[in-house]
């Protein structure tokens, strides 16, 4: 009795006790119970239901082991783990170069034009892979996460940001990245269904202020205005990710980021139109270089190595990587864009 209180609870007149199985499934611990012949009862714990017919004399319900929820093998369980954390990093590292990019880009062209431009280019390519790889159409259901995850990472983001970085300079706006993981776990609770342990957050809230902290003290032109669009960003790429990676478990990385852009290209068409420069004549080449780079690298390639990652290996892990982004980002910010940063 005790061992079966342990497990679960029985119904009236049945008694438990440890003996040869009836019915058994996954091992780790189990509740065997006797039935009398004439009677027919229920058995609950967490993980199954069994009736128990009077023919049945003896059953045994045993609780799975613990392996991997959606494949149930522990060994392949950490194959898609550690390939999650790979296309997680490699991702990151690619999106550690989106504000240098746009740093330069927001010099020679409007920001408004930038982020239609950029989703519209970034769109074409994605209907583009959607037809030639005959890619099934998503749900009605899956209409309103994707327009999330359009509103949070095609449009929102980008354009956020595209405005500071007139306000800001690259190696200040790689603080607020650093904020990136806590925004990206919150929706991942509050979209996705995750249940990190306290010390998860402990330790995610203290490596976030370490970064920022660190990114920080590098100094950089503050500006109210362009602080409060990063926040902003932050909080609208967090959600754009999570809701992605949600997705991207059923769907596919690339294909949610593609399904996204192709669902947002004709208002970001229309934003490009209508915001056009009347001429090109003054942009540099470093200008097109970022406008490029944003185009395909920080809306399409790097997404689908991202949301590949967040769903593999859990949106709160795996966004934690994005700690490694400022440091990443104040590389570049450094190298290509000559913006001063400490060693200290």
């Amino acid at each position: 009795a005790a061992q079966a209180g342990r497990a679960g609870s029985l119904a009236p007149g049945v008694s438990a006790r440890w003996a040869t199985r009836c019915l058994t499934s996954r091992t780790t611990r189990s509740v065997r119970v006797s039935v009398a012949a004439s009677s027919v009862a229920s058995i609950r714990t967490a993980h199954h239901h069994r009736t128990v017919w009077p023919n049945c004399t003896e059953v045994s319900l045993e609780a799975p082991a613990p392996a991997c929820h959606s494949c149930g093998d522990t060994e392949e369980c950490m194959d898609r783990t550690t390939d999650g954390w790979i296309s997680g990093f490699t991702g990151m590292v690619i999106f550690s170069g989106s504000l240098p990019a746009t740093r330069v880009a927001v010099t020679d062209f409007d920001p408004v034009f930038l982020t239609g431009m950029r989703a519209t280019i970034a769109g074409v390519l994605a209907l583009a892979l959607i037809g030639l790889l005959r890619v099934d159409r998503p749900r009605a259901g899956d209409l309103l996460p994707l327009a999330l995850v359009s509103a949070g990472v095609v449009i929102g983001f980008p354009l956020l940001t595209a405005l500071a970085l007139q306000h800001i300079n690259a190696a200040h706006s790689v603080v607020f990245i650093g904020l990136l993981p806590l925004a990206t776990a919150t929706f991942g609770v509050l979209r996705a269904g995750e249940r990190p342990r306290p010390v998860f957050w402990l330790f995610s809230g203290l490596g976030s202020a370490l970064v920022a902290g660190f990114a920080l003290s590098q100094g950089g032109r503050a500006s109210l205005v362009g602080d409060g669009l990063l926040i902003a960003a932050v909080l609208a790429c967090g959600l754009g990710y999570a809701e992605g990676a949600k997705l991207a478990r059923r769907l596919g990385g690339w294909q949610v980021i593609c399904w996204a852009l192709a669902l947002s290209l004709p208002v970001m068409a229309v934003l490009a139109a209508l915001t056009w420069p009347p001429s090109f004549a003054g942009v540099t080449a470093t200008a097109w270089i970022g406008l490029g780079y944003v185009s395909l690298f920080s809306m399409l390639i790097g997404f689908v190595f991202w949301y590949r990652g967040l769903a593999l290996g859990g949106i709160g892990a795996v966004g934690q990587l994005q700690l490694l982004q400022p440091f990443f980002g104040l590389a570049l910010a450094a190298t290509l864009l000559g913006e001063p940063v400490s060693g200290t």
